[in-house]
């Protein structure tokens, strides 16, 4: 039995997005460990309807799964230069929890993309957002998947070797993170 959780974040709500796919080979290369992955379909995020209504039940299970996981791993795609909006709704409605879910959970960010530069603007803007947070963000090795329709087989692995190699040495420094908590 694995002996620690590890929560992935999908900044994409497509089945079949290449993010997803980059997601499960993040988790498959961390090695044994329980895996969860989070849904992101929340309301946006609305004051007046956190007033009438409190904390929506799916934010506070995100809340509760980022607070009870020994590491995060967030796959983010790039959408117009930037992080999707889906995930920093995620981001704001978690941060009206109690608790500081996000302080000192060691998080792993990759991104895969249509273009050339692999989703490297929704990572910067993505740790910009965390920041506030307090979270103790891995700072590389990047991995960044460019033209990501191409990048994966059919059976959903990485098939770039550098991309793979790079990858696994980021899980191995998360899983290092987690036994340093």
């Amino acid at each position: 039995m694995p002996d620690h959780a590890v929560l992935g974040i999908c900044g994409a709500l497509r089945k079949a997005s290449t993010n997803r796919l980059l997601l499960n080979e993040a988790a498959r290369l961390y090695g044994p460990a329980r895996f969860v992955e989070a849904d992101l379909r929340l309301p946006l995020y609305d004051g007046d309807l956190e007033e009438a209504e409190g904390i929506p039940p799916a934010v506070q299970v995100l809340a509760d799964q980022i607070r009870d996981a020994d590491a995060v791993i967030i796959a983010t795609p790039e959408y117009n230069k930037n992080l999707p909006g889906v995930l920093k709704n995620a981001l704001d409605w978690v941060s009206r929890t109690k608790g500081g879910p996000w302080r000192d959970k060691p998080v792993a960010i990759v991104s895969a993309a249509a273009g050339r530069a692999g989703g490297e603007r929704s990572q910067f803007s993505l740790r910009h957002c965390l920041t506030p947070f307090r979270p103790r963000l891995l700072t590389g090795p990047e991995v960044l998947i460019a033209h990501s329709a191409a990048a994966f087989d059919a059976e959903g692995r990485l098939v770039d070797e550098i991309s793979l190699r790079v990858l696994g040495e980021l899980m191995a420094l998360l899983r290092a993170e987690v036994g340093r908590a």
